[in-house]
């Protein structure tokens, strides 16, 4: 697949892959996503804006320039913005691909960065050189105040501009909480969820703090996605239960939305309303409880979105959606097309046991 290196959420020759539940694949053009739909449908996506999670400065025991990357939180409150997980790097920016960035100075707890006005102590090391618990010095109104004038969104080099956060946020954003953009929602506007609305089909949304899609450590890699805090509405819960009474799917605007309600669904089947931290990983073994549906962005196999598609489709029809893209050239990444995949139907023996 080719990477999108222009930051337009809605191109117009954005392209579609679908997979049906049998593993049949067709292509389509993305704006016509909301005529796969069915008037019971409920739809859901995830609302976080994207924070400026990227901060340049320096490591003050050794004086090297460093980015710090934050990456985690264990919170969605506002006043709650001491604490973060963080990927650290060495000097450069997105424009050297982030497998090839150096890795920081030696880090130790204690050790202090000066990232612009902000000031951060490291609390502990998370088992790996350059992944830390990170906490800010001040008040929450100082540290968001740090974040807007000095910080910077993260990104990776396959768009060669720098992006501002506009490019980033979408068009349902509401707090900021998200590390990297919930991007499978750039499909939406206002004209296609009002376009649901005229044909009855029910918009909702979660808010889940969209982690970070690579650190550039095979290591580091395999840990993804990282622990991601969450909050479901009351009335979300109250529209998959009308969905459901209805016969309609849940279909999942992205990962991110997944991964919340599956979450919040693990204890008894039912997706429950509030706040969590999402922190399973959903893969070829995960019995969905909640989403039947997902339209999610095009992912490279090796990476944890993908994985997460196991969950939907089997390995043969994964494969094979594959090939299809790379054959028609789709475009991966944030920017990228996307793909919408119905939850595949077990065989009888299968839905028996």
């Amino acid at each position: 697949m080719i990477a999108a290196k222009l930051p337009i959420q809605r191109p117009r020759d954005a392209r579609l892959l679908m997979v049906d539940p049998h593993g049949h694949i067709r292509h389509a053009a993305r704006e016509r996503f909301v005529a796969l739909l069915s008037g019971n449908d409920l739809v859901i996506a995830n609302d976080a804006a994207t924070l400026p999670a990227s901060l340049r400065g320096r490591h003050e025991p050794s004086g090297d320039s460093v980015e710090v990357r934050l990456a985690g939180r264990t919170s969605l409150d506002a006043l709650d913005v001491h604490r973060f997980v963080a990927v650290v790097f060495g000097a450069g920016d997105f424009r050297t691909r982030t497998e090839d960035r150096p890795p920081p100075p030696r880090l130790a707890p204690g050790d202090r960065f000066q990232l612009g006005p902000l000031s951060a102590t490291i609390e502990s090391l998370l088992d790996h050189p350059r992944l830390v618990s990170l906490r800010f010095n001040g008040t929450p109104r100082d540290i968001w105040a740090g974040l807007a004038r000095h910080g910077r969104p993260i990104q990776y080099a396959h768009v060669p501009t720098p992006l501002a956060l506009w490019d980033l946020w979408t068009s349902i954003a509401g707090i900021p909480a998200a590390f990297e953009p919930p991007s499978a929602g750039f499909v939406l506007d206002w004209a296609s969820i009002g376009a649901m609305r005229e044909r009855g089909i029910a918009f909702a949304t979660v808010t889940l703090a969209a982690g970070i899609s690579s650190t550039g450590d095979p290591e580091l890699d395999r840990r993804l996605p990282f622990d991601e805090a969450y909050r479901i509405p009351e009335t979300t819960v109250a529209a998959i239960r009308e969905a459901r009474r209805r016969g309609g799917r849940i279909v999942a605007i992205g990962t991110t939305v997944v991964r919340a309600l599956e979450h919040a669904a693990a204890r008894d089947g039912v997706a429950h309303s509030g706040e969590g931290v999402a922190n399973q990983r959903i893969g070829p073994a995960t019995a969905l409880r909640v989403v039947d549906t997902i339209l999610s962005g095009t992912h490279e196999p090796d990476s944890s979105h993908y994985q997460l598609l196991r969950a939907f489709a089997d390995d043969a029809t994964l494969v094979a959606a594959t090939a299809a893209l790379e054959a028609s050239g789709y475009r991966t990444h944030e920017f990228g097309d996307s793909i919408f995949i119905e939850r595949r139907k077990l065989m009888t023996s299968q839905a028996a046991a």
